[in-house]
């Protein structure tokens, strides 16, 4: 590494941990002054990406990224008419893009075995699978199957989808799988002792920032349980979404002058997914960058407490 190199190295870390520059748009476009070169025009044609919460926000940037790329992209979304409007939206800025919308809702395990099952049946590889799909409770809420919702919609069902996909992936001659986190896990502990919230006070926003831990935790333990498969985990910085909006009305309001939008918060899932040579796998990214999993001591968890998180997830799904 040249002076320069370390230099720019340096600036950029000092970035990362003043939050504050680092995860707004100062902080997105300093940093697109020194980065990788982006993908070219037609990275992806030919190749099949599926993007689960892609009606909106973050997910149908990351779609309409993708779709600008060349990918043919499945809009999986709860809401068909609302996948269909993102669908139009898309299609008005990228004419001829090949976009479909799937159906399902990641929260409801049954729902997600059955998706995984009727897309098996139907289709012959799948080159990118980017699980994005996210919810910020403002209660504690169990779904059908017994789960917080935020452990199932952001944990569970990623884990669940992925698995049944796994014969589509493997037929892919370079597949990739992104989990879209939060920069708010760098607050939270690993929640081994209580994955499912069921005690103290429940607040939305911690649940939210708990599973976002637990899927940069998976992250490593993923790539080598998907060996083949380049398995990433990232997050977006602070951008400005329909969610943000609803969920975070006063942490919106004080930041909003320097929320990224949601193309900037997208950019690194969408180079994640096209770029080449493909990164390296099991690390966690933010603006195209490799990041640590941590910066506050309380944070750490001990490979035994990262087993045991695992096992409860691993078992709540039926896995191996």
């Amino acid at each position: 590494m040249g002076v320069r190199d370390g230099i720019v190295s340096l600036f950029d870390a000092v970035l990362d941990r003043a939050v504050v520059p680092g995860y707004t748009r100062i902080g997105y476009r300093l940093r697109t002054l020194e980065w990788p070169d982006d993908p070219p025009v037609d990275a992806l044609r030919g190749r099949t990406a599926l993007v689960t919460g892609s009606n909106r926000g973050l997910g149908k940037a990351i779609a309409a990224g993708l779709a600008g790329l060349g990918a043919t992209v499945l809009l999986t979304v709860r809401d068909g008419a609302k996948g269909e409007q993102a669908r139009a939206e898309i299609l008005a800025e990228h004419p001829g893009a090949d976009l479909r919308v799937e159906v399902c809702d990641m929260s409801d395990l049954a729902a997600v075995r059955a998706f995984a099952k009727d897309l098996a049946g139907r289709m012959a590889g799948l080159d990118v699978l980017i699980h994005n799909a996210g919810l910020l409770p403002a209660e504690r809420t169990e779904t059908s199957d017994g789960h917080e919702i935020t452990l199932a919609t952001h944990v569970l069902g990623p884990l669940l989808l992925t698995e049944g996909l796994l014969p589509l992936l493997r037929a892919s001659s370079d597949p990739r799988v992104i989990l879209m986190s939060s920069g708010g896990m760098y607050t939270q502990q690993l929640p081994v002792e209580d994955p499912e919230y069921r005690t103290g006070r429940y607040r939305g926003a911690i649940a939210y920032a708990r599973s976002k831990r637990v899927q940069v935790a998976f992250t490593p333990i993923l790539a080598r349980r998907w060996a083949g498969i380049r398995v990433y985990s990232m997050h977006p910085g602070w951008a400005d979404t329909p969610g943000v909006a609803s969920s975070l009305p006063g942490f919106r309001r004080i930041t909003g002058p320097l929320l990224r939008t949601a193309e900037e918060g997208a950019d690194t899932a969408v180079w994640l997914a096209a770029t080449k040579p493909a990164p390296p796998t099991g690390l966690f990214w933010h603006d195209r960058r490799p990041r640590p999993q941590h910066y506050l001591p309380t944070t750490w968890y001990s490979d035994d407490e990262l087993q045991r998180m695992w096992r409860y997830c691993a078992d709540a799904v039926g896995l191996d």
